[in-house]
């Protein structure tokens, strides 16, 4: 280019390739939230495993619709005092043209708003599986609706919608560890610390009624990760995405192995149950860090929040707080590592050239991710324990007694996951062969 002329920047235009691999991603999201129902379903026992995937279920219903109407324009509309966003052309997604792209990026603003949907419809789910047994479901739904509209849509713009506080300091979230992780982790513990404790918690056995449904539940969720994370560069044509798709698997691989290995020095045994939820750890700590760290830092990462999510899952046994699937064990503590590591192991060659200390930057970068895991946290937490407090005072939060010990499958849903009546032993007949079958028939039809 010769001296003294500077070209403009060319304007973005639709890519097809983008578009096409966004869509591909925001289905790989959408099957994460069936996903987090098998492994949440999977580790309650058997009278809690409808109510456990109906609590996921149920939002994708609920915040879907909500986002239609208000949500994407509560999170990515046009800032209002780095709190909130709004832009009437987003309110029931009625003002978006075909192939009217979101500023900056070769995809259109629905392709981005539905792949902020899937990030939407998964965070509440996540909460679930600290109130297993114990919570209405009709209070739940509305804790969903209620969650939804006064905390996650304004942290999603704090923390990714442009003029957002956290967005303008600087806190690096690749894919969700402040807005997603440790937001669901904090409100977690703010609801269970209002509702309390399942009835013999810490009495009775509680073990999981299906591993191979947990561990069906932790490959569905691997699987989407990728979705999830590489999909968050929002394309394809710098190599971002793509480092985020390789430390998305060396974290998940480092941590889970560094929790089998605590488990055996710990315990003398590597479980299935302890596999599953490794796996589950390292995702969640290298979601908003892969983009910013090498692959040697994704391993440290993800060794790192396998061990201390492996000790923090037992710190409920020792507070007197009863997270029935170790959310806030795994979800905030993991999200807090992997956001706060960002300080330590950013390269500066990943998607910004923000270094942490092991790279020459110094403390600024932890000094914000600092700020950034704060005010979530606590934000959530108190607005949360809030919630579930008005709603428990109001439509009640939890189930009876009665109805816990019983079961809240059948009580919440007139349900049972499993059906032992036809399955054969004790005083149960047996089959028909095929001629007294055909008998039969026939003497249905004669009557």
């Amino acid at each position: 280019m010769p001296p003294g002329i500077t070209l403009a920047a060319a304007t973005p235009t639709l890519s097809a390739a983008n578009t096409g691999f966004m869509l591909i991603c925001s289905a790989l999201v959408m099957i994460m939230t069936p996903g987090l129902a098998f492994f949440y379903g999977g580790m309650v026992r058997v009278k809690s495993t409808l109510n456990m995937l109906m609590m996921s279920f149920i939002s994708l219903g609920i915040v879907t619709i909500l986002w239609v109407l208000y949500g994407f324009s509560a999170a990515f509309g046009t800032d209002h005092g780095s709190l909130i966003g709004w832009s009437s052309d987003y309110v029931g997604l009625s003002g978006i043209g075909l192939t009217q792209l979101w500023d900056g990026y070769t995809i259109p603003i629905y392709v981005f708003a539905v792949f902020q949907l899937m990030f939407a419809i998964i965070t509440p789910a996540l909460i679930s599986g600290a109130l297993a047994d114990r919570v209405k479901f009709s209070a739940w739904a509305l804790f969903i609706t209620l969650w939804a509209t006064l905390v996650y849509f304004p942290v999603a713009h704090w923390v990714w919608g442009t003029g957002g506080w956290a967005f303008d300091l600087g806190v690096i979230d690749f894919a969700g560890g402040t807005a997603v992780h440790i937001n669901a982790g904090a409100a977690a513990l703010g609801v269970i610390l209002v509702i309390g404790k399942r009835v013999g918690f810490k009495k009775d056995p509680m073990r999981p009624h299906s591993l191979p449904l947990v561990m069906l539940g932790a490959g569905l969720l691997w699987f989407g990760w990728f979705g999830f994370n590489a999909g968050s560069w929002l394309g394809n044509d710098d190599g971002v995405g793509a480092l985020m798709f390789v430390n998305t698997q060396v974290a998940t691989a480092a941590a889970m192995l560094a929790w089998l290995i605590y488990e055996k020095i710990r315990h003398g045994a590597c479980t299935t149950l302890g596999a599953a939820s490794g796996a589950v750890a390292g995702l969640v700590a290298i979601t908003p860090s892969g983009g910013s760290c090498s692959p040697l830092g994704a391993i440290a990462i993800g060794a790192i929040a396998g061990v201390l999510c492996a000790m923090a899952v037992g710190l409920k046994y020792r507070f007197g707080y009863d997270d029935s699937l170790d959310v806030v064990g795994v979800h905030l503590v993991g999200g807090v590592i992997g956001s706060l590591l960002i300080g330590f192991f950013a390269t500066g060659g990943g998607q910004s050239d923000a270094k942490g200390l092991f790279y020459g930057g110094g403390l600024t970068q932890l000094w914000k991710q600092l700020a950034g895991v704060g005010a979530v946290l606590a934000y959530s937490l108190i607005a949360s324990a809030i919630l579930a407090f008005l709603i428990d005072r109001t439509i009640g939060m939890r189930v009876s007694e009665d109805a816990e010990v019983s079961g809240i499958d059948q009580v919440e849903h007139a349900e049972t996951a499993y059906d032992f009546s036809g399955a054969g032993g004790g005083t149960a007949p047996r089959s028909a062969g095929p001629v007294q079958e055909a008998a039969a028939q026939t003497k249905k039809v004669d009557a």
